[in-house]
């Protein structure tokens, strides 16, 4: 008996000395880490603590069994030091790192289950180690150097005291809904230097063309460098390609000083695999998301999905997605979002466009949330709006909540240009009206966008002719068509958006170089007589807009079907006739103005009706805006 219990009581010295020596070896990595609580106050990503010498990092990743920090504060090692705790949700994993320098940036990284590293979802910054070589220090000063040798992929950055930005103004006043005029804008192809500074050199050129919103294309962290910005990865960081975090701001900044809100394209419908959510659930052999993956579909629920499709019903993608848009908006002080892809923010499951845009009682539900995620944050005026293209019904929905929708009349709108007007020329759907909506607020009107080929590329390649009146070939002609498209396209009540370079008859192909590929930058345009001469054309239907409320009036009558179109807006005394002729041939014009007198013509000159019926003879390409009483 006494041996059995001799036996049993070194047993237990021996379990209890191997469970201390375990514990002592600083390289020894436990899995199945117990539940613990995470400090109150703790975000995602990375919260400073003590000023800055301490930090919490946390990673959302359930069903993981380890989870090390790796990075510049212990020389990339992984050691039991920096092994994250499992918090009491099951999911959130964190760990306390201490003896920082506030003003140091330290590069750090997660490994997962011990063989797969990937950066944190939620850093502001990371270090590529392919892509950083093509940024150049006047765009982004002093970036860090990549670790390389210490690890692979992309790495996050973080730092307490970062650079700070002093915002000026203060106090801008967003322009209201109706007198928007957006002007849609990638970074990288509109200035040779591809920067937030260089665009801001161009400030005046927008101001004085009237515009009173810049929309970028997406400027979170994408793919490579020379890219559109639709494959995302990192959601929080600004690209380095355009600039640093503050120069972005400092750009948002005198927007506002100039009257002009700043409208950031945000990408939310998928995510590419560099994605650190992308990567931490994914079959490398089925190259898909696994279906344990809290933000990804496996597989696409819709035709038009690219990269890795997120589930909005996911509780986990909804925190994630609303942690973004709080981000951008309390960062940055960011005007609105263009949500890129709306109509793929659904599980229901659909092979067809037909099919995909049908009502969606489950998608309105995702975007009445968000919307009014939003309105929480931000209730002035803040401006969302939706590339959708769904079923009526379910627009109008959208619309009635106060979300904008796209609408997109680039295919109408060229045939009238090239001088096709009998085929597919009418561009009517542009009324809010035509959509069963309550207010014209509810659309964005464009003849062009970044997706669209643009006009005058299409004019000159294809345009119509007619005896010594020819479009095609004809830069002259091919402007002087954009100029009368444009007169009616501003003179549609409610918002618009150009895309850059519209206003000067950008005439180079989408598809020049590659769709996505870089295209030309040709400032010297405005130089050009008959450019500039459009240039001013668009400045002064802009400024009729925004300065006589009469475009944005509820009493509208119009006919675009025909060779001759018109639009007829009506308020109080006023009346605006906009007509034009989008032959190649001479065409009579009879259109009811209401009442006879002398009617003042905006593009110059008068005329004077002995009847309510204006009767003229058009020429091809002709147009007027007449009023009642003189615009402003």
């Amino acid at each position: 008996m006494k041996r059995t219990l001799y036996l049993v009581f070194i047993a237990l010295l021996f379990a209890a000395a191997c469970k201390k020596s375990s514990t002592a070896d600083n390289n020894q990595i436990e899995t199945g880490t117990p539940a613990t609580t995470l400090p109150a106050g703790t975000k995602q990503g990375v919260t400073f603590l003590n000023n800055g010498t301490s930090a919490i990092i946390t990673l959302y990743a359930p069903l993981k069994t380890s989870v090390v920090v790796l990075g510049d504060f212990n020389n990339w090692q992984s050691t039991a030091a920096y092994q994250m705790k499992l918090a009491a949700d099951g999911n959130t994993w964190w760990v306390q790192i201490d003896n920082l320098n506030p003003d140091t940036e330290y590069a750090y990284q997660f490994l997962v289950d011990g063989n797969l590293k990937v950066a944190d979802p939620y850093c502001e910054k990371i270090l590529d180690p392919v892509n950083d070589a093509g940024i150049d220090a006047a765009t982004y000063p002093g970036l860090k150097a990549y670790p390389t040798g210490k690890t692979t992929g992309d790495v996050s950055v973080m730092q307490a005291n970062q650079p700070v930005y002093n915002w000026k103004y203060t106090s801008f006043t967003r322009p209201e809904k109706n007198n928007l005029v957006i002007y849609e804008l990638l970074i990288r192809d509109f200035t040779t230097v591809h920067s937030y500074a260089g665009a801001l050199e161009k400030l005046d050129y927008l101001k004085n063309l009237g515009i009173n919103a810049i929309e970028l294309m997406p400027v979170a962290e994408f793919d490579e460098n020379i890219n559109w910005g639709y494959t995302p990865n990192f959601a929080f960081a600004p690209d380095k390609y355009y600039g640093t975090k503050t120069a972005l701001q400092h750009f948002i900044d005198e927007c506002h000083g100039k009257g002009i809100a700043v409208i950031m394209d945000i990408v939310l419908n998928h995510a590419y695999g560099k994605s650190p959510m992308v990567q931490l659930y994914f079959d490398q052999t089925a190259q898909k998301t696994t279906a344990s993956n809290p933000w990804f579909n496996t597989d696409a629920t819709h035709i038009y999905n690219v990269g890795y499709d997120f589930n909005h019903e996911s509780a986990a993608t909804k925190s994630y997605s609303k942690n973004v848009m709080k981000h951008w908006m309390e960062q940055y002080k960011i005007d609105g979002f263009r949500f890129d892809l709306a109509k793929g923010f659904t599980q229901r499951k659909t092979t067809t466009d037909a099919a995909l845009s049908a009502y969606d009682a489950s998608r309105v539900a995702i975007w009445k949330e968000y919307n009014n995620y939003i309105k929480s944050i931000d209730a002035n005026n803040f401006y969302v709006i939706l590339e959708d293209f769904v079923a009526a019904d379910e627009e109008k929905v959208l619309a009635d909540e106060g979300m904008m929708l796209w609408n997109n009349l680039n295919y109408t709108m060229n045939q009238a240009t090239m001088g096709y007007w009998s085929t597919d020329s009418d561009f009517s759907w542009a009324f809010y009206t035509n959509h069963g909506f309550s207010k014209s607020e509810s659309i964005v009107n464009y003849a062009e966008s970044h997706d669209e080929e643009r006009l005058n590329y299409k004019n000159i390649t294809y345009g119509n002719a007619s005896g010594s009146y020819v479009i095609k070939g004809n830069l002259a002609a091919s402007l002087k068509r954009e100029e009368l498209a444009a007169a009616f396209l501003f003179s549609i009540p409610g918002p618009k958006m150009i895309w850059q370079f519209g206003e000067l008859g950008y005439d180079i192909s989408i598809d020049y170089n590659g769709r996505l590929g870089l295209k030309p930058v040709h400032w010297e345009y405005f130089d050009d007589t008959n450019r500039k001469a459009l240039y001013t054309a668009y400045a002064k239907f802009i400024n009729l807009k925004k300065n006589n409320s009469i475009f944005n009036s509820a009493s509208s009558a119009h006919s675009l079907d025909g060779a001759v179109k018109y639009i007829k807006l009506t308020e109080g005394s006023n009346v605006v006739v906009v007509v034009g002729n989008f032959d190649v041939v001479s065409h009579n014009a009879a259109i009811d103005f209401g009442s006879a007198g002398t009617w003042i013509d905006a593009a110059g000159g008068n005329v004077t009706l002995a009847s309510a019926t204006y009767q003229a003879v058009l020429a091809p390409g002709e147009y007027h805006v007449f009023s009642k009483v003189a615009l402003k």
